[in-house]
C-alpha cells in the first residue's frame, strides 16, 4: 500500500472507532455531553442524546465502510514500480 493510503486508512479507522465508542458510551452515560460542553438543549429529557447516538452510529458505519473500500481497492491494485 502507498504511504498516503496507509495514513488515510489509519485516520479513517481511528475516526470510525472514536465515533463508535462515543455512540456506545452515550446511552450509558448520556450526560457526558452536558458535562463537557455545559450546554443542555433538551433539559435532561434525552432526545438530543438519542439523535447524537444515531448520528454517531451512522458516521462510524460510513467511515468504516469507506476504510474497507480503500483497503480492498489497495489490495486489488497492482504494485507500482
Amino acid at each position: 500500500m502507498e504511504k498516503s493510503l496507509r495514513r488515510r486508512f489509519l485516520i479513517e479507522v481511528i475516526f470510525a472507532s472514536f465515533t463508535g465508542v462515543l455512540a456506545l458510551i452515550t446511552p450509558i452515560f448520556p450526560d457526558w455531553i452536558e458535562v463537557i460542553s455545559g450546554w443542555d438543549p433538551d433539559q435532561h429529557d434525552g432526545s438530543v442524546e438519542r439523535l447524537i447516538v444515531i448520528a454517531l452510529f451512522l458516521v462510524a458505519g460510513s467511515v468504516f465502510a469507506l476504510a474497507a473500500f480503500d483497503w480492498r481497492r489497495a489490495a486489488v491494485a497492482p504494485p507500482r514500480n
